[in-house]
């Protein structure tokens, strides 16, 4: 594979500006509804612990820095990049790389890299050439790949989140009056639980495939450290992958709690090395409050509970991402918003999500899925993405997550949810 995937070298980044270091280290229904199996991605961004001493200005998480001596794309990779290129264009995917990827933006990108990693086209593309059954198809080794590819990620970012154009700038963040959703489902007919995720880059390290294994434990352990205070309803404990007992993590996955190794969109994405050092899963007493490390992510902070109380849901993530942000800098970008590996979870990385049985309109899927697009909502299987409903349950979340607020992408899934119930009433 091209790209940082093969650097061995630890870099800083200060909000997707990196430099460079000569240090020679080396939604199953899961928690937030994603049937992520591996683990690796989404993020970027500022200050490493041993390399405080090249410190940076925070800025623009896009900007490029200057340096990268070898500017060269390796013969192998463009190859690799025209057989797959000449595949996709042939095949019948529906992604939205294939869509977007045209003769003339391919020729305009495939020779360049990001100036810090070393990211090719290839990094970017490689799982959705392997994957032509994917939605999407691509995803952003660092932070600078957003753009120097921009012609690509550009108006797949449009096409995802609605609108969402390359002059458009991400708002603020506000998570507005955590008190004013009430219970979706007060009297338990419909809804089995409710879920609401985000995902959160750490400043100083890049995305997955770009992190060292050094970096990996450096940042397990920050996590687990930084957990550790947490008080109160989100007081918990934290369990590395690495030594886990088997019995414990089978249980973990099966309470879908815990994600699980094997994800071939993540692996061909380059996002699963070094599995599974710098993994790990936190959970308070009531397994209401997840937090997973280093999954597609390098955080994935969870708030779920059986029911349709997306009020009391939604008050226990926001209360854990305030505490959480006081300890462990996030990476943010002045237009994308929060960082993340896959374009789809840019902006406010919100993914707010019910379990849901709707017998009747579930009988005609494209019915539902259509009803649901009206809201903009996602329907998926019982076990994430890339999954069947079983026993006529639906994964149905809100699918924007730019060019609005975290408070608004919460309630575009509580005003649609509340629709269905009604309809599926009527029906």
């Amino acid at each position: 594979m091209g790209g940082c995937a093969s650097k061995d070298k630890k870099d800083k980044v200060v909000d997707g500006e990196a430099v460079a270091t000569d240090n020679n280290a080396t939604e199953n229904n899961t928690a937030d509804g994603d049937n992520k199996a591996a683990a690796a991605s989404e993020t970027a961004a500022a200050d490493t612990a041993n390399a405080t001493a090249n410190e940076q200005p925070n800025g623009d998480a896009t900007t490029n820095p200057e340096g990268k001596e070898d500017t060269m794309v390796d013969a192998a990779v463009l190859t690799k990049l025209e057989e797959g290129f000449a595949k996709l264009a042939a095949s019948d995917s529906k992604s939205l790389l294939k869509k977007y990827l045209t003769k003339e933006v391919f020729d305009n990108l495939k020779n360049k890299k990001t100036p810090t990693f070393g990211s090719t086209l290839l990094d970017c593309i490689q799982s959705g050439l392997e994957n032509h059954d994917s939605g999407v198809g691509i995803y952003a080794p660092d932070a600078e790949a957003y753009t120097v590819f921009a012609d690509l990620f550009d108006p797949v970012i449009e096409d995802y989140h609605g609108g969402f154009k390359k002059t458009d700038k991400h708002p603020a963040s506000n998570f507005g009056d955590v008190d004013s959703f009430a219970n979706l489902d007060p009297n338990n007919e419909f809804v089995i639980s409710t879920r609401v995720r985000c995902g959160r880059s750490m400043q100083g390290y890049p995305f997955n495939p770009c992190l060292t294994e050094a970096q990996y434990k450096e940042m397990e352990q920050k996590v687990s450290t930084t957990l550790s205070g947490l008080e109160g309803e989100l007081k918990g404990k934290f369990y590395p992958l690495t030594g886990m007992d088997k019995a414990v993590q089978q249980q973990l996955i099966d309470d879908h709690f815990l994600f699980k190794e094997g994800d071939r969109f993540l692996q061909t994405a380059n996002a699963c090395r070094y599995w599974p050092s710098g993994r790990g899963i936190y959970h308070n007493d009531n397994k209401t409050f997840l937090v997973w490390c280093n999954e597609e992510d390098h955080l994935r902070i969870i708030s779920m509970q059986m029911g349709g109380d997306l009020g009391q849901v939604y008050k226990r993530l926001v209360t854990a991402v305030n505490d959480i942000e006081k300890r462990i800098p996030f990476s943010h970008d002045d237009r994308l918003g929060f960082l993340t590996f896959c374009p789809t979870n840019l902006g406010t990385t919100i993914r707010a999500s019910v379990h849901i049985k709707v017998p009747k309109l579930g009988a005609n899927l494209a019915k539902l899925e259509e009803i649901a697009g009206k809201y903009n909502l996602q329907v998926r299987g019982t076990r994430g993405e890339h999954t069947e409903a079983e026993g006529g349950i639906y994964d149905i979340s809100n699918k924007r997550r730019m060019g609005l607020t975290e408070y608004q992408a919460v309630k575009e899934m509580y005003d649609g949810i509340a629709e269905l119930i009604k309809i599926e009433k009527s029906m």
